[in-house]
């Protein structure tokens, strides 16, 4: 778990390293054990005035991959930098009229034991056509919980980074106590 100080050094870290022309604005910076996720907001494209819904969207998805082309040097070297300060792999994302696009991030496996009816509730998914493995399945049900569920998550984010700041005040965490402080096994 990371705390929000790591984090807002973090975000300003990249803040920092990103060269000034690559977004127009740094949108969000998260991380997890694995992976640091850069999204950054870019200028979307000036279609026609009475360009359809459809030659809109061709636009935006033009204008995402013409940024990830023509970026792609800098945003290897600004990963290769981060990745060796941090240890971790580093993605990357835009938005773009109100669209998110992520170009290429990690997915990690992740190790579970599931009882029988846990079991059941991803083979219901498979056979009702929404997911086709039960990686996908447990996917997808992470993903309805976090929509569901982000206040809860949120201040349960809160509450462990205060467990940490608690944690790191304690005993044995800070300079050693003098010799003499504590009393001896005898009272004195």
């Amino acid at each position: 778990m990371i705390t929000s100080e790591q984090r807002e050094r973090l975000r300003g870290w990249f803040a920092g390293r990103l060269p000034d022309d690559l977004f127009e604005e740094l949108v969000e910076v998260t991380v997890d054990r694995e992976e640091i996720t850069v999204i950054g907001r870019i200028t979307g494209p000036r279609p026609a005035e009475d360009a359809s819904p459809a030659e809109r969207e061709a636009a935006v998805e033009g204008r995402i991959q013409e940024f990830r082309e023509r970026t792609r040097d800098a945003r290897i070297s600004v990963a290769r930098d981060a990745e060796h300060r941090f240890g971790r792999k580093v993605s990357w994302g835009v938005e773009c009229d109100g669209r998110r696009a992520l170009f290429t991030h990690v997915a990690a496996p992740v190790m579970t034991r599931l009882r029988q009816p846990e079991r059941q509730v991803l083979d219901t998914l498979i056979a009702g056509g929404v997911a086709r493995s039960r990686s996908e399945a447990l996917a997808w049900c992470v993903r309805l919980v976090q929509r569901h569920t982000d206040d809860w998550l949120t201040e349960l984010r809160e509450s462990l980074e205060h467990v940490q700041r608690v944690r790191g005040r304690g005993p044995g965490t800070g300079p050693q106590e003098e010799e003499g402080e504590e009393p001896t096994a005898d009272g004195g």
